[in-house]
């Protein structure tokens, strides 16, 4: 129970993500072409809603107020990253193999306890996180109850192993 005595429903979650960027086409390439969101709705060349599976959006883009502008400055306020969350070890390796082909600079990998996790940001510096969830049954928790979570390496080695075929050589 949360001090003000109201907690979430456990059903709960983060709907989506709406993003100002500065030019609608180059996030456009990066988020449909190099993740694999799919377009689900354009606003001419102002704006734009990606999901996964069919879903209205689980990601908004704009140029609204942003068209041509500037990364925010590290020391800034505002979005660290949002997380795309992927079902299994071998989504989020294919993620990670697209991700590579593309040029994309990782920021970070990390074995959480919790979730498995590769750092990156988009062409607007907007920071991202392409996760899976370790089983539930396998976390650990504090003797006050709370999660034991922790930032370990990730071998993205390891990892990219799952997104080739069978007899393929992974490679970084």
């Amino acid at each position: 129970m949360s001090s003000q005595g109201y907690v979430l429903p456990a059903s709960a979650d983060i709907g989506h993500v709406h993003l100002k960027v500065s030019n609608l086409e180059v996030s456009l390439g990066f988020y449909r072409d190099v993740l694999g969101f799919e377009v689900t709705t354009r606003f001419g060349d102002q704006a734009a809603f990606l999901s996964a599976g069919g879903y209205h959006h689980h990601l908004g883009l704009n140029t609204w107020e942003s068209a041509g502008g500037s990364k925010p400055p590290r020391d800034a306020t505002g979005l660290y990253h949002f997380a795309v969350r992927y079902p299994d070890r071998r989504a989020l390796a294919i993620a990670l193999r697209r991700v590579l082909d593309a040029g994309v600079r990782l920021h970070g990998a990390a074995d959480h306890g919790v979730s498995q996790s590769i750092y990156l940001a988009d062409p607007d510096g907007n920071g991202i996180e392409l996760t899976v969830d370790t089983p539930r049954e396998s976390w650990s928790f504090r003797a006050d109850g709370g999660l034991d979570m922790v930032t370990e390496s990730l071998d993205l080695r390891v990892l990219l192993e799952e997104a080739v075929p069978p007899g393929a050589t992974p490679s970084l």
